[in-house]
Formats: C-alpha cells, sequence, structure tokens
C-alpha cells in the first residue's frame, strides 16, 4: 500500500508512524521548506484531556485520555507525566469553582499542598485543582524526532510539491485546506526566558477573559499562551495580546516581569464548527482536519482511525463518525 500524506504538522507525521507501523510505504510531502514555523510548531503540547473538558466536547477527553500512551511508546523519554495544575487569582474564585464543576480526575489542593507540588508558587495561591494524569512534551523537540525516527524506518519526507501514484492521498495541511466548513482560530504565544523560577508542569491561570497557560522548558524557557482569536490571518503577535500574556505570567510569579522575552509566535488552528476533528474519506483521497487547539492530544486517535480506514478495517468509517455525532 503506497501512501502519500501532504503536511508534515503533528496530524500528518503521527498518521506516518501509525502507517509505518503497519508496513504501508509512505511518503509525507510539506510544502514548506523544513518542518517548522506551522502550528504545530507554536503549541504547547499538553496532553490534557481532563483539563480540556473545561470547553470542550466529551469526544475530546474520550479520544484524548490515551494520547500521553502513544506518544510515550513512540518517543520515550519526551513525555513529562508530572500532571497539570490550575489556578486562579483571589479576585476569580468563581472561575475556579466553574472549570472544577466542569471537570473531572482531579483533586483540591489548599496552600500548602500548592507549595509543596510547586515550590516557587508557596503562598501565592490558596486554592488549587492538580490533574494528576495529565502529561506535556516539547512539541518541537517531538516533531523533529518523530520525523528522524520516520526516516529511519524507511518514509520519504520531501519538501515542496510532488506528484506520482500512491494508492491513498491523505490531505493533513490544516488551515490550508480552505474547505468552506474550516475556520481559523489564531493562537498566539510568548517564550520568557528565567533562571529565577522553576516550575515542574504545567499551569494554568484562570481569567474570565484570557485564561493562559505556562510550560516548563529546557533551558529556563517557559511558553505562556494562548490567545484565541477567530480569524485566519498570520502574522505577528499584536501588542495587546503581548501585554495580557505577560500580565498573566506576572500574575502567576512576579520573577517574569524581568524575564528576557526570547520569542513571540501565531498559529492559525484549523477548526470546524463543533471544535472537534474529523476523518473523511471520498474514494482514494483521505483528510484528516479540524484539530482545533488539540493537536498533540488527539492527532494519535485521529491517526489511529485514518491508519484503519486505509489499510482495510471495514468499521474504521463507521467509528470515525460516529466518535464526532
Amino acid at each position: 500500500m503506497k501512501v502519500l500524506i501532504r503536511g508534515a504538522g503533528v496530524a500528518g507525521l503521527t498518521l506516518a508512524h501509525e502507517l509505518a507501523a503497519r508496513g504501508a510505504d509512505v511518503t509525507v510531502v510539506e510544502k514548506r521548506g523544513e518542518i517548522a514555523g506551522n502550528a504545530s510548531w507554536q503549541a504547547g503540547g499538553m496532553l490534557a484531556p481532563w483539563c480540556e473538558r473545561e470547553s470542550a466536547e466529551e469526544a475530546v477527553l474520550t479520544l484524548g485520555r490515551g494520547a500521553a500512551d502513544w506518544w510515550d511508546a513512540a518517543l520515550p523519554g519526551h513525555v513529562c507525566r508530572r500532571g497539570t495544575l490550575v489556578l486562579a487569582p483571589a479576585r476569580d474564585t468563581g472561575e475556579f469553582d466553574r472549570f472544577g464543576r466542569r471537570t473531572s480526575g482531579f483533586r483540591q489542593l489548599d496552600a500548602g499542598e500548592i507549595a509543596t507540588l510547586e515550590p516557587a508558587l508557596a503562598g501565592r495561591f490558596g486554592r488549587g485543582l492538580f490533574f494528576a494524569g495529565e502529561a506535556h512534551l516539547d512539541p518541537r523537540k517531538a516533531l523533529l524526532a518523530l520525523r528522524d525516527k520516520l526516516l529511519g524506518v524507511g518514509v520519504r519526507i520531501e519538501f515542496g510539491h510532488r506528484s506520482g501514484y500512491a494508492d491513498v492521498e491523505v490531505d493533513c495541511t490544516g488551515i490550508a485546506d480552505r474547505r468552506s466548513e474550516l475556520r481559523g482560530v489564531r493562537g498566539e504565544m510568548l517564550v520568557l526566558q528565567t533562571a529565577e523560577i522553576s516550575l515542574a508542569r504545567p499551569v494554568r491561570l484562570l481569567h474570565p477573559r484570557i485564561p493562559v497557560y505556562v510550560v516548563p522548558r529546557s533551558a529556563n524557557l517557559f511558553m505562556v499562551g494562548a490567545t484565541m482569536i477567530e480569524c485566519d490571518a498570520a502574522g505577528p503577535i499584536t501588542a495587546r495580546s503581548t501585554m495580557e500574556l505577560l500580565g498573566a505570567a506576572y500574575a502567576l510569579h512576579p520573577a517574569f516581569g524581568e524575564a528576557e522575552l526570547v520569542e513571540t509566535g501565531v498559529g492559525v488552528r484549523p477548526a470546524f464548527a463543533d471544535n472537534l476533528p474529523r476523518v473523511e474519506r471520498d474514494g482514494r483521497n483521505i483528510r484528516i482536519n479540524g484539530l482545533y487547539r488539540h493537536g498533540f492530544l488527539l492527532a494519535p486517535a485521529m491517526a489511529g482511525q485514518a491508519a484503519d480506514m486505509i489499510l482495510g478495517n471495514p468499521a474504521a468509517k463507521e467509528f470515525a463518525l460516529e466518535a464526532h455525532r
């Protein structure tokens, strides 16, 4: 079975991994000159299905709860399983209570337990929610490691445009697949660097208008994101978003006020009206799209469904549709 995958973001590379593991002959084509710069490259890398349930359908939890295991098996050593900590300023206790009502899989923490979990935040917050079953990874390291693994098992990754026969072609191009029912959701992020604070896990800081997350990475780096703006324009980050994200980081800990701003980024995430992904087939053409803000969380499940569909599981199409009703 020869399969051509268009798009080397997280959807395309996870599908290539699934297909190669099952014996398919796979070629991935990426129109960019490198595996960088797309929405996947700008992602937070949080594998947090229970937290995402706060604003997402049950399908996101159902399909995403196996993501950490998939990434751990595919790329041993890249997944950090230290959970997610959710906090809110004292003035936003209403948001904190609402988040707890809409989610599950957590235990409540008091100020002392927060300090034990994250010593840098001692004395700053009186209540927290700890989602111990969640995880995170560095998206950029994961994408590059997945690329290297695929090349090592014979998957071809080509840049530019390629034509030629394949038994199946799969479109994983995200927002570049300009179907009318897709919309763009712009996410903006910052990367800060400081040695004055250390965090062991992603921290979500709730706010009624701009809830944000701070994700620790190596070399004293912290990714702060992300806005959700109904817009399909890329372009540079806005001054307003920069100030809001910096303000949120400062609210989490004043040490971020002295951090170096080493990077800003914008990614446009593809979404359908229900914010749920789809695997669709039209003859020998298949599409995986609409991963919205859940790329690394839901790509493994979507890749598994698409691989079943491509390689002849007769129930695959029915399952893929049933999961998103």
